[in-house]
């Protein structure tokens, strides 16, 4: 269709932005695209540039000294409340350790009640235990007469209390848990309100255990020996020729 002179078009305006002036678009060519956001890219480039360069240029100031050291703040603190230790008593102690044994028992502990699926109530402690055990005779019980002398000065008769088994030191160090069970309302009772004394069962179930194995295990026949030897070597050091030693049973 071809134009009327007489009749005004529209057109698009813009403005030069080197001239300020109103430019007209001519109405045959296409409407051109506006410019892309590489203007804005290139900002952005340039203040992640910047940020990182003070980055840089903070940690070789913190290397050189200058500024005191950046620290996580969220860095996990500990704090120390405990009391002073308190001295309770103090005793002398006249035994002579002979033997240790060393030990470690599996304690497999489970409490359930009756009727009652063990995913709602149960309780099962798989624990290792280690602990040791000291065979000792004790010298402060020795009574007059113990120590019996020849007229020649060359043998000597001792008579000693049979050896005892000290209480059994379970090693919390080197003991675990290996594996625990726990039902779903003993998960609930530890979220309200938990046991802090819960693995003392388990600790005593293994001391026990350990001091059972340390009966059996020949250890006061150990002590017997070792403390022979001892007071053999001690005498005949001192001029004994003969050293008899015997054990009397409590």
């Amino acid at each position: 269709m071809a134009r009327d002179g007489d009749i005004n078009e529209p057109t698009s305006r813009f403005t030069d932005q080197r001239s300020g002036d109103v430019l007209m678009d001519d109405p045959d060519t296409p409407p051109q695209a506006p410019p892309s956001g590489g203007g804005a890219v290139r900002a952005l480039l340039w203040v992640l540039g910047a940020a990182a360069l003070a980055v840089v240029v903070l940690l070789g100031v913190q290397t050189t000294g200058i500024l005191p050291e950046f620290r996580n703040p969220f860095t996990k603190e500990q704090t120390d409340r405990s009391q002073p230790a308190l001295l309770q008593s103090m005793q002398d102690l006249s035994r002579y350790v002979a033997a240790e044994g060393n030990f470690q028992v599996v304690v497999d502990l489970q409490n359930d009640r009756r009727n009652v699926p063990d995913w709602l109530l149960n309780q099962r402690t798989l624990f290792v235990g280690a602990g040791s055990v000291e065979a000792y005779v004790d010298f402060g019980t020795l009574t007059e007469g113990a120590i019996v002398q020849s007229a020649d000065g060359k043998s000597v008769e001792i008579k000693l209390p049979a050896p005892q088994l000290a209480e059994t030191n379970l090693d919390l160090e080197k003991s675990y848990v290996f594996a625990e069970e726990r039902g779903l309302l003993n998960r609930v009772g530890d979220l309200i309100g938990g046991d802090p004394n819960r693995q003392q069962e388990v600790y005593r179930l293994a001391e026990d255990r350990i001091t059972a194995a340390a009966r059996d295990s020949g250890l006061n026949a150990r002590a017997e020996e070792n403390t022979r030897k001892m007071l053999e070597g001690l005498l005949r050091s001192l001029g004994f020729e003969q050293v008899s030693v015997t054990y009397i049973a409590p």
